[in-house]
């Protein structure tokens, strides 16, 4: 599980439109349905087209063009059941969960899919999903050192006997899970994902996740992040593989695809990005060192609400396997990508990005040889 080396194959995930709106904030047609059909066949298109997870997203609250909402734990569930080999990553929120009640569904969704149920812990960012709820809206970094301690137990109910752990934010008292999930040599516990850009997410995915999300960035932001997450992690005697987000718009040439770029940003829903924008400026802003998720995002980037744009997954299909085994040389080992019009994006990437992305690799690994 490293950042430390490069794997041989870059590995792939796609954003689960189980929330209304698409993957941006705009006016322009996205081919994209929310509905559960619709996923399920998405998911299994997905799966035969070189995608190995799929991470669904959570929103509690109808918000900024995400007007309806499925759960994702649930939701994730009912996609393993109707998929064979594609992994399920459910974004969940510590301060809505108790971590114990989570690990008990997690081991039962775990034995159910044969071991393909996953976690991205993601430490909030909307303000009202909380307040509205009676739930204590915490400070940044108290978010994140919440986040920290929920990693923590959570990875210690699923892999160990009578827990006991004595934390600002939880206390367990000889707890016991049975069944555990279907725990290997090769995956310990089901996978531990976790979200962030900041100086504190940083810290956590070094310390206490297997792996650490980041939104969009480009070259350098890339480099920065994983200088830092590498430093935690050495420090802390661990390994922990990085995962970037990235919106992808792959044509038959550069044109088209920026065309659609532009159309993208030309139609964005000005007062739901400005309504984003406005809720989520404190979530990097408020940090010591204003490092963070949107901490410098533009009206553009905000457009697609995880700064997608930035990494540039932008052009023919030879241009966007290029950059790709760019990313991957920096240290990127997995590739989450969002998509205009979902079905039939993800059938084209697999059949004319994926394998030059291969392709590229080979050449790579023979040329080291």
């Amino acid at each position: 599980m490293s950042t430390e080396k490069i794997a041989d194959e870059i590995k792939f995930a796609y954003w689960v439109p189980n929330v209304s709106g698409g993957l941006v904030t705009s006016d322009i047609e996205q081919r994209t349905g929310w509905d559960f059909e619709y996923n399920k066949r998405l998911a299994q298109t997905a799966e035969n087209n070189g995608f190995e997870y799929a991470l669904s997203q959570v929103r509690y609250e109808a918000s900024y063009g995400a007007e309806f909402q499925h759960e994702s734990t649930s939701f994730s569930l009912a996609l393993l059941g109707a998929t064979e080999r594609l992994k399920l990553i459910a974004a969940i929120h510590p301060g809505l969960w108790h971590p114990a009640v989570l690990a008990k569904f997690g081991a039962t969704a775990d034995i159910l899919s044969g071991g393909r149920f996953a976690i991205n812990v993601v430490s909030g960012w909307f303000k009202d999903e909380f307040t509205h709820l009676g739930e204590p809206w915490l400070e940044h970094d108290e978010r994140y050192r919440r986040s920290g301690e929920f990693l923590e137990v959570i990875r210690k109910i699923w892999t160990e006997d009578n827990v006991d752990y004595r934390g600002d934010f939880y206390r367990i008292h000889d707890f016991t899970l049975k069944p555990k999930p279907l725990n290997t040599p090769e995956r310990p516990n089901p996978e531990l994902f976790q979200g962030g850009n900041s100086t504190a997410a940083r810290n956590n995915g070094g310390r206490y996740s297997d792996w650490y999300f980041s939104n969009g960035k480009d070259f350098d932001g890339v480099t920065e992040q994983l200088d830092d997450l590498r430093a935690v992690a050495r420090a802390h005697n661990r390994e922990v593989r990085f995962g970037l987000n990235g919106f992808i718009i792959a044509r038959d040439t550069e044109a088209e695809a920026r065309d659609t770029l532009r159309e993208i940003v030309e139609k964005a829903n000005k007062p739901a990005v400005e309504g984003f924008r406005s809720a989520v400026q404190q979530a990097g802003s408020s940090t010591g060192d204003k490092k963070g998720m949107w901490a410098d995002s533009s009206f553009e980037d905000l457009v697609q609400y995880n700064d997608g744009f930035r990494t540039q997954l932008i052009g023919t299909p030879e241009q966007v396997a290029e950059r790709i085994v760019a990313y991957k040389k920096l240290g990127v080992d997995l590739v989450l990508g969002g998509f205009l019009h979902f079905q039939e994006e993800i059938e084209y990437f697999g059949e004319r990005v994926l394998p030059l992305v291969r392709e590229l690799e080979l050449a790579d690994r023979s040329a080291t040889v």
